[in-house]
Formats: structure tokens, sequence, C-alpha cells
């Protein structure tokens, strides 16, 4: 029995010491998890330009589950473009506008290869990245942002994710914002015409996607921070507390 409470004991002194050492670098430690989720994504096209088709597929096959992969809303890289049009890869890859089948096109060695999220995803994500290596920076300075601006920041990435949404449901290539003649109308045409029809890099679309993404990202990172910062702080001077009264090392 009483070896039993000693290795409770220990054990329980072993987690406070991992929960220590976490608050206390909570931060960095977010930079390498999520540095991991969000830059693995671009390691699929660097394993396939270099051979090795099994760790880039199976990076593929993962994000698969968390974005639509949509090649004609994704970044390539090692090809003579960034972005491809819809009639490009609709011109070496069959099936037409299912978007089941639209997504299994991962590229090629003449185009490149896709990144294994969208050009949303990459904007989104890495943005939040971003805002907590610009939250370390800046930490003793940074004051949580009003979740009301928090909720303004998000409204352009729920207007755009949404008509997206609805323009697909005519069939990919086919909704309203596909052509977006109702943005060429209201400014009288005044841009190219490549600014107004599909997703090309520079075209409204994808302004808008990598946009409001970022603007999401961004004011996620400013107003989740430093209520982290708070909590792990208070979670770090708690358990420096009860070693302090146990007399334990810290």
């Amino acid at each position: 029995m009483e070896n039993t409470l000693v290795q409770r004991k220990q054990g329980a002194v072993r987690a406070n010491r991992i929960v220590l050492a976490l608050s206390r670098h909570w931060l960095a430690t977010f930079l390498v998890a999520w540095g991991l989720y969000v830059w693995l994504p671009w390691l699929a096209p660097i394993f396939m330009r270099s051979g090795l088709e099994g760790p880039a597929r199976t990076i593929y096959a993962i994000y698969s589950t968390q974005c639509h992969q949509l090649p004609e809303r994704s970044f390539f890289l090692f090809g003579p473009q960034v972005m491809y049009s819809l009639d490009q890869i609709h011109a070496i890859w069959p099936g037409g506008d299912n978007p089941l089948t639209l997504r299994q096109f991962i590229g090629n060695a003449a185009m490149g290869y896709k990144v294994a999220w969208s050009d949303r995803m990459v904007s989104l994500y890495t943005s939040v990245w971003f805002g907590a290596v610009i939250y370390g920076l800046l930490r003793r300075r940074v004051r949580p942002l009003d979740w009301r601006l928090l909720v303004l920041l998000a409204l352009p990435l729920a207007l755009d994710g949404t008509t997206h949404f609805i323009s697909d449901l005519a069939g990919i290539g086919q909704g309203f914002r596909d052509s977006n003649a109702w943005l060429a109308a209201l400014t009288g045409q005044a841009l190219p015409a490549w600014f107004y029809a599909g997703d090309a890099l520079g075209s409204f679309n994808s302004w808008m996607r990598l946009l409001t993404g970022t603007l999401m990202g961004l004011g996620a990172a400013w107003f989740a921070f430093p209520y982290a910062e708070q909590y792990f702080q208070e979670t770090a001077a708690a358990i420096e507390a009860k070693f302090r009264r146990a007399g334990l090392p810290m």
C-alpha cells in the first residue's frame, strides 16, 4: 500500500512537471505543433517532385478529410503556373465538373503538383500560425481582440464561403461566383475580364479567399492568444506554489 501511495505521488509530481513545462512554453509548443499541421500540405508536392509518391499521397489523403482539394482553387508547385483554370485542368483530366473526380487531380510533371489543401485553407490556417509568431514578438503589449470585432472579421469569410457554396450547387464552373457577372456590371467592367471570371491567382475570387481567410485567421489569433497566455500563466503559478509548499524543486 505504501509503495502504491509513493508511486501515485511520484506520478502526480511528474504530471505536474509536464503541465508546468507546457504552461511555461505553451506558445513554442503551439508554433511547433500547428506549424507541422499547416506546413505539411506543402510537402505533398515536394514529395511528388522527389518521386516519393507514397508519402505524398498519404498527405493528400489525410488532408482530403478537411478540404475539398479542388485543383482550380489550389496552389501548384514546380510548374509554369501557380494556379490553373478549370479549362486547363479539363484539357488533361477527364471527369467533367464532378467535384469528387476533380479533387483527385494532383498535377503532373508538366504542370507541377498541387498543395494538399486549397488557397482558402492556406490563408486561414497559416495566418493563425503567423499570428502566433507576431503575438510572440508583441505579447507584452497585446490585449485580446473584442469578440464583436472578431465577429466582424469572420463575416467576410462566412459571406464568401456561403456564396461559393451556393454557387457551386449550380455545378463547378457554372455558378454566379464563377462568372461574377454581377461584379462586372457593378463596376462597369472597368477591370480585365480575367479578374471577374474563374479562380486564377489575382482574380476576384482568389483575392476574396485569401483576404477573408487571412483576416479571420489573424483575428482568431489576436482574440485567443492573450486569453491562452493568461490561462497558462495562472496554471504555472498554481503548480509553482504547490511545489514550493511541498519543498520540491522547479
